[in-house]
């Protein structure tokens, strides 16, 4: 199980690596084509759209860091990572940085991420400091 899991890890990090370096190709590149993402805003079934939703995000904001604080995976019925972390970007209108919290849970199939489920503990909002 542990090269699944490092595959998975592997995997999940790359998608966190190309959000950081606001590279649109790469962080696209993690996800199916035939992908379903729930976010508390709603549930994006749209690759394209998904796509025009993250350049937006970069246009809007640049990420800054993105802390994962706990990592689980199974991969017994379906190769799942559950994840907590701590995102956090500057707004590029007036350079306040915004910070939120989350958890997730993904589902991985061919290396791509296929579904994916983001919960957040912390709205979006500006961090004082």
């Amino acid at each position: 199980m542990g090269s699944e899991t490092d595959a998975l890890r592997d995997t999940f990090m790359r998608r966190v690596d190309a959000w950081l370096a606001a590279d649109l190709d790469a962080y696209m590149d993690c996800w199916a084509e035939d992908l379903v993402i729930e976010l508390p805003s709603g549930v994006i079934d749209d690759k394209a759209e998904y796509r025009r939703l993250v350049k937006g995000g970069f246009g809007w904001a640049e990420p800054l860091s993105f802390v994962i604080h706990h990592l689980a995976f199974t991969t017994t019925a379906a190769d799942i990572v559950l994840a907590d972390w701590t995102i956090r970007t500057r707004r590029r209108q007036d350079d306040v940085v915004i910070e939120w919290r989350g958890l997730s849970v993904c589902e991985f199939r061919e290396r791509k991420i296929s579904w994916w489920r983001e919960h957040h503990l912390a709205p979006p909002a500006p961090i004082e400091g």
